[in-house]
């Protein structure tokens, strides 16, 4: 089989010309960067058959965050999806992820890929659909629909090999309240229990790494074991799957595919931290892809916040691509303002994990403009520098124009310290436009 040039191998031997960009926008040197993604440590995924904006995942790098949108078989409406893709990527989204079950999927598939982005899938969801249940999926045609997604131009796939039998028999042996809440994961132990065979993408893992080397296609190995609520996070089968990601992991990396790593689910708190950095020592530091971790099981329509504090979390020890959960999480498909709160919330969280990541921290000028503009009372200049300033400036506006904020007033200590020791600036209160109503 003819194997393109890999990024991989490209790296192994030299400089590639196109990662320039990506080292500009990183604020790293290229040189650097080739050497992380020859160890595995950085991934850019990009398929050679479309052109789009890359980014870089990984170890140095800023904290990216995904976007799902897709629709379901009870919610299809292709239009709607291409609106929410395109709010999540005018609210900061670094990749978005078609997660479609309803409808045309190939067509539904190829609107997303006409975006500016990256672009990621799950091929058994298709497999799934087309073979009418889960027992029915062969393994000719998960990797047949693997292949039409690698052709059609996906950068990255969520492929749930580390959901073998060991895995299965962990299950078992550790039953769990939840039991599997990956969508994918439940597909696969379908497959193997009603066929009693093992998972095709770990049995025939060597086949499935030829296909996605022939496309230049990075492998996010998906977390088909995490657990759904914090009773599961001490139970067995999601350290098992682990194990089999570490291995699955090195053979990608030899075989010159770039891959990521899914994990790690519900947990709480306290146990974020270790659980990152066990999955980044056991698959050699490979870039590490999650949703959340949810920390709290009780804030249905608070789950964005949720996974934003364990996010944030998890980048400080090491997490590098933030999935973003939106309000509608556990309660039904995200509408347009969901996939907007989400992906803000998502990019705070990535923005927090940024600031103990990179090397100028919290010290990085736009933290400390922002600390001087409100020093200054500079409302301007603190709406230019927020995340989302058009936010800001709306709840600032509630109450007129003000030249302090609203809950302090007169009594505002920004004000009365620098009138007390001759700092600061007098700054023109900013309120509403003149001719526009309150």
């Amino acid at each position: 089989m003819f194997l393109m040039d890999l990024l991989i191998r490209r790296c192994r031997k030299g400089l590639p010309r196109e990662l320039g960009a990506v080292a500009r926008a990183e604020g790293m040197e290229p040189e650097r960067l080739a050497r992380q993604i020859a160890e595995g440590r950085i991934v850019i995924p990009h398929n050679p058959a479309r052109k789009h904006v890359s980014c870089a995942i990984g170890e140095g790098c800023t904290v990216k965050v995904n976007v799902n949108i897709g629709t379901s078989g009870s919610r299809c409406d292709p239009a709607l999806e291409e609106k929410k893709a395109k709010a999540a990527l005018t609210n900061g989204a670094d990749a978005l992820m078609d997660l479609s079950t309803g409808g045309d999927l190939v067509a539904i598939r190829k609107k997303i890929l006409k975006l500016d982005t990256t672009v990621g899938t799950v091929p058994i969801y298709e497999a799934v659909r087309r073979a009418g249940n889960a027992g029915d999926v062969t393994a000719d045609l998960l990797f047949t629909v693997i292949r039409e997604h690698c052709r059609q131009g996906v950068d990255f796939l969520t492929l749930h090999c580390g959901v073998n039998r060991q895995a299965l028999a962990a299950l078992r042996s550790d039953p769990r309240l939840m039991g599997v809440v990956s969508r994918g994961g439940s597909f696969h132990c379908a497959m193997m229990m009603q066929r009693e065979e093992e998972n095709p993408l770990y049995a025939e893992y060597d086949y499935l790494l030829e296909i996605l080397a022939e496309y230049d296609v990075t492998i996010s190995l998906g977390d088909g074991m995490r657990p759904g609520c914090l009773q599961d996070a001490e139970k067995l089968a999601k350290s098992v799957e682990y194990m089999t990601l570490g291995t699955l992991a090195k053979q990608a990396q030899a075989a010159g595919v770039q891959r990521m790593i899914e994990g790690p689910g519900h947990m709480p708190l306290d146990q974020v931290g270790y659980n990152v950095r066990m999955i980044k020592e056991i698959t050699d530091h490979a870039p590490l892809y999650l949703l959340g971790p949810l920390v709290t099981d009780i804030a249905p329509g608070y789950d964005h916040v949720v996974a934003a504090i364990g996010g944030a979390t998890a980048c400080l020890n090491g997490a590098d691509f933030l999935c973003m959960v939106s309000p509608s999480e556990h309660l039904a498909l995200p509408d347009v303002d969901d996939i907007i709160e989400g992906t803000r919330v998502a990019k705070i969280a990535a923005h927090v994990g940024d600031t103990v990541r990179k090397h100028e921290g919290w010290r990085m000028d736009r933290e400390v403009q922002m600390a001087e503009a409100r020093h200054e009372l500079d409302w301007d200049a603190q709406f230019r520098l927020a995340l989302y300033g058009d936010n800001a400036r709306k709840i600032h506006d509630r109450d007129g124009e003000t030249e302090t904020c609203s809950m302090c007033g007169d009594l505002c200590a920004v004000k009365m310290v620098n009138e007390l020791f001759g700092t600061g600036a007098v700054k023109k209160p900013i309120g509403k436009k003149k001719g526009k109503g309150k």
